[in-house]
Order: structure tokens, then sequence, then C-alpha cells
């Protein structure tokens, strides 16, 4: 009699916990959405929010299609499994195979990690919006992001994460996203930006954020999310969850602290947008790291990105590029930091798996040499190379044929009207007419006297 094969076993904790944290994860698409929009001017806040949740509803719909299979999925032929998934594994209704599967030996269904990563992918996708700002055209933006998707994002997430030369060969450590989320992201963003050229009137023109208090709230939220980020990253709960719910934070404490510390001694006075800009460049930082070094090394890390990343924003005038909302200077500049950070703060008293199951070394303070370093050197300089020119060969195609970019006098206008046909502040009266005009009806003027002579009325006055 042949035994039945037992069901393989779920495990509810685990499986709670990254589900918990794919949900946070989503929330930081909004918050990034509020962060960039009140960065933004307010003719062109909509435009720039619409990016963001339109990578929401687009890489949604293509993660399950297709990218999740080739991200993540083995391909069996001879030699390219380092550098693309499986073309059928993952895609097409595979319900009934996929639904009783479970992710390696973590006990998490199949199906709950392709959402976790599902949100990597939406926000990785989104953070390039920022270097386009005040004069993107919408149609331009969805066909560019679907490109650089397919082309970049899939095949760097299977180099990084999905059993690709980056990580099977090379040995690169990144926990949640250094190289393949924000390096990735900001190489292309300076792509971007080249090939968009500089708004009218940038740098001479006063471009500042029009919302601080947008800032700060996308900045908050997106610090919350970042805690599913990094710590569900590990997939399972366990000492090295903790340690990365803890390197996140402190890292992005110290972080906030070095970059306002930056603006005290150089500009004489801290700003909210600075502090948030520092707490976002801390959080990117510590990703790649943040399972992998002790906490006094993330405060390190962080007080370090936060002052170098608010220095790097004087780059794009010193070079002349425009990278609107300073992807460049927090992610770019940021995630190779922490990437390098690894070189130096490895350690596998933190996590074993380092040199066990990864097959990487230990930083230079823990006794590694330089090896580690080098590893990640190697691995961010690919990623950063492919990226930047991939994403601008998409852009350059995009700008030839259905144009990236809107009008001069639209961008002028602004782009919410333009692109939308709505804005986000309406400032004309509830009834649609002005107050005056409802004075003039009324016969009296809005101090409550009658008017002299029809001459003098407000809506003459206003009509002239």
């Amino acid at each position: 009699m042949l035994l039945l094969a037992e069901a393989p076993t779920i495990d509810t904790g685990n499986s709670a916990w990254l589900l918990v944290s794919s949900a946070l994860v989503l929330l930081m698409t909004p918050g990034l959405a509020f962060f960039y929009g009140g960065l933004n001017r307010s003719k062109s806040v909509l435009n720039m929010m619409m990016m963001s949740f339109s990578s929401i509803g687009l890489i949604s719909v293509l993660w399950l299609l297709y990218g999740f299979s080739l991200a993540f999925g083995s391909n069996d032929g001879e030699g390219l499994n380092k550098f693309i998934g499986s073309f059928t594994q993952y895609t097409g209704d595979k319900t009934d195979t996929i639904f009783a599967e479970i992710w390696g030996t973590t006990g998490i269904p199949v199906y709950a990690f392709m959402g976790f990563q599902m949100m990597f992918a939406i926000i990785t996708v989104a953070l390039i919006s920022g270097a386009m700002s005040d004069r993107t055209k919408f149609a331009g933006w969805l066909v560019f992001a679907f490109g650089w998707f397919t082309l970049v994002y899939v095949p760097v997430a299977h180099w990084v994460w999905g059993g690709g030369f980056i990580g099977a060969e090379i040995h690169a450590l990144d926990f949640a996203g250094g190289t393949a989320v924000h390096i990735n992201a900001g190489a292309a963003a300076l792509a971007v930006a080249l090939v968009l050229g500089k708004r009218v009137g940038w740098p001479k023109e006063s471009f500042k954020p029009h919302n601080v208090p947008f800032v700060a709230l996308g900045a908050g939220l997106l610090w919350f999310g970042w805690f599913g980020f990094n710590a569900g990253s590990e997939l399972t709960v366990d000492g090295t969850t903790a340690v990365a719910f803890v390197n996140t934070q402190v890292a992005t404490a110290a972080a906030l602290l070095g970059w306002i510390l930056v603006e005290w001694i150089r500009d004489g006075k801290p700003t909210l947008v600075g502090a948030s800009s520092g707490a976002v460049a801390g959080l990117v930082a510590i990703t790649p790291a943040c399972g992998f070094i002790s906490p006094v090394y993330a405060v390190v890390l962080g007080i370090v990105a936060g002052a170098v990343c608010s220095l790097a924003v004087a780059l794009k005038y010193k070079l002349g590029f425009d990278d609107s909302l300073d992807v460049v200077a927090v992610h770019f500049v940021g995630g190779w930091i922490g990437s390098l950070a690894l070189g130096f703060f490895a350690n596998d008293a933190v996590n074993g798996a380092i040199t066990d199951a990864l097959g990487a070394d230990n930083g230079l303070f823990y006794g590694g040499g330089g090896a580690q370093l080098l590893r990640q050197f190697e691995a961010s300089g690919i990623v950063t190379v492919y990226s930047f020119v991939i994403a601008a060969v998409l852009a350059l195609a995009v700008k030839y044929t259905i144009g990236f970019r809107v009008s001069a006098e639209a961008e002028v206008e602004g782009i919410d009207v333009a692109e939308h046909a709505e804005s986000a502040y309406d400032t004309s009266p509830a009834g649609g007419g002005s107050s005056a005009g409802a004075f003039a009806l009324a016969g009296i003027s809005p101090s409550g006297a009658a008017p002299e002579s029809s001459a003098d009325t407000p809506a003459e006055k206003v009509a002239g």
C-alpha cells in the first residue's frame, strides 16, 4: 500500500509576519507619493503622486504575469540561470500547483513570498520618478516604467536574490535591497534626468517644497513601512529579524541627526525637510546591511549616510544634472554607502548565514580582509552600469517616439491640469464664483454697506 505524501506544513507565525510585512512595504509607496509630492511644486504635485500610485497598478499585474517567475524561478537551461529565472515556472494560471508549495524551508506559502517581493518591485520603480518631476508626460512614464521593470528590475532581482551570479558566484551581500533596489533605481534616475534635461528655469528659479508637512508625513510612512521592508526580508521570525528591526531604527535615527548637523553647520539652521530626507537616507543605507551588522555599527553607518547624502545634494548643481527630488543623492549614494559598509562591518556572529549559506566573508573589521569589500564594490558597479545604460536607452526610445517631456507651456502653467485635468488645491469658493460677485448680486458691499454707485460695485471692479 502506497502512503500518500504529507502536505507541506505551513508555519503560521512566519507566514503571518511576512503578510504583515508585505502590507507595510506596500504602504511605503503611498508614503513615497506624499514625500515626493510635498517636495514638489504645487502645480505638478498630482502628476508626481500619480507616478507612484500608477506603479502600484502596473507593477502588481506585471509581477504576477511574469516578473516573479523570471526573478525567482529556477531555469534549468545551461548557464542561463546565472542571468534570468524561469519563463514558465510561475507564469500563467498555476494556482493548482503553486497553491500548495512552500518557499524553501521557511514554512511560508509561495504566494506569500510572491506578494512580499511584489511590493519591493513596486516601490523600486516608483523611486525613479522623483528625478523627473515637473516635466514628464504620464504616458511616457508608464511606458518607461514597463520597460525598466522588465529589462532591469526583474533580471537584477534574479542576479542578487534569485540564484543569479551576483549572489551565487560573486557572493555579494544584500539583505533587503541596497543594490537591487536603491542603487538600481538611483542609477536609472540619473540616466532619465540626463535624457529629460533641465526643468524650465532650473537652477536659477526657486524650486522649494510646496508642502513640508506632506514631506514629513511621507517620511514617517516610509520609516514605518521600512520595518517590513528590512525585518521582513529574513522571511522568518528569529534573532536576525530582531537585529534587522533594531538596526533599521537606530541607523535611521542617526542619519536624521547626521543630515541636520550638516545643515546646521553649513546653513545655520536645521530644517524639517532635512530631517525627513536624512531619515530616508538612513533607511536606504541600512537596507543592505540591516541583517548582517551589529547595532553599534548601524549607528555609525547612519551618521555617515546622513552627512554624506546631505553633502551629495550639491552634486547636481556642480555637475549640472537636474535630479528634481535628489534620488541620486539619497538612493544612489546611500545605497552605495550601505553596500560598501558590509565590506567593513559584516559579522557572522550577527548572522551565521554570511559565511555558511551565502559563501561570503566577514568585513574588514572582523578579520575578513578586503575580499568582501571588493565583492560589494563589484556587485554595486555591475548594477550601476547595467541600470544606467538600459534606462538611458529606454528613456531615449520614449523621447523619440511618444515623447517623454511635456511642452514648455504645460510645464510652466502646471502639469496637473495639462496631463490629468485636475489640480491639488482648488482655491475658488464652493459656489463657483467670486465672493465679490456674490456680494454684488446681493446689492451690498463686502463690508455690508450698499455701494454708492453701480460703477463702484466689486463685481465691476473685478471685471475691470
